[in-house]
């Protein structure tokens, strides 16, 4: 199948499930006693990421039978059988587990939809602002905000001066630092989860370099959603589009997330 057809009602589905794995996420939120396993990873993981992980795969698997799933909460499935997939869900029911611990709100549910390697649809949503966004590539990109919907598109977005770079709440890495001499004067703003894309995508950032180690979960949805806007996502320093499925090894290059104006000569 070289193309799928993945229509607006079909993403007003993602987006309320979306919706409803962030209630799941607030329920356990809400309580004053949160109980914290640490995975394989050392990553942390909490009641709300399974909570959420099941709302979704069972909502997915009502709606959409035939499309395969990949959780991060459920991400040990072999090579040899997901090397095959054409078409599947990539998921991460709660994107910044550590913002969750800290409850300062910056974190999201993230799903998205891969065809041959490229994130076609994807939704975004942070429970805690109600702030849900949304994006088929080539089709358009949109922002609910509280139940106000707004579309994004950044095609024509001018470089601001000087530019505004968003990064990581918990730090900047020694090659993001290097890379931000580069571009010399900015602004820098910081904040959890793939809200960083977001910013982006809604025209708060011009760019977002991330130089440091993300899988393949905690990207695909808000590329979706960016590329849906007119931005794109290239890793770095090749500037080739970033895939998803191309290899055994689930960890992303480096790459950089930005408008289309930011690689302009």
């Amino acid at each position: 199948m070289s193309s799928l057809v993945f229509s607006a009602t079909d993403l007003q589905q993602i987006t309320a499930l979306a919706k409803q794995a962030g209630e799941a996420i607030l329920a356990v939120y809400a309580q004053s006693d949160l109980h914290i396993d640490v995975k394989q990873d050392d990553s942390p993981v909490t009641a709300a990421d399974i909570a959420s992980h099941n709302v979704i795969v069972a909502g997915l698997q009502k709606g959409f039978p035939s499309i395969a799933i990949m959780s991060e909460e459920a991400a040990d499935i072999d090579w040899n059988t997901r090397k095959n997939w054409q078409t599947y869900w990539l998921i991460d029911p709660l994107d910044g587990t550590k913002e969750f611990i800290k409850r300062n709100g910056e974190f999201t549910v993230n799903i998205a939809l891969i065809h041959q390697g490229k994130a076609i649809a994807g939704v975004v949503h942070t429970p805690v602002l109600n702030k849900c966004y949304s994006g088929i590539v080539g089709q358009g990109a949109w922002l609910d905000n509280n139940g106000n919907v707004t579309e994004l598109n950044i095609s024509e977005r001018a470089i601001a001066n000087p530019p505004v770079v968003v990064g990581s709440r918990s730090h900047i890495s020694p090659d993001v630092a290097s890379y931000l001499t580069q571009v010399g004067e900015h602004t820098m703003l910081s904040v959890g989860s793939s809200l960083k894309f977001c910013m982006v995508a809604e025209g708060q950032a011009d760019v977002y370099p991330r130089l440091g180690l993300t899988s393949e979960w905690d990207t695909a949805a808000a590329q979706a959603v960016l590329e849906a806007a007119g931005g794109v996502v290239v890793e770095y320093p090749s500037l080739t589009p970033l895939r998803y499925n191309q290899k055994e090894n689930i960890l992303n290059p480096y790459f950089i997330a930005a408008s289309t104006a930011w690689f302009d000569d």
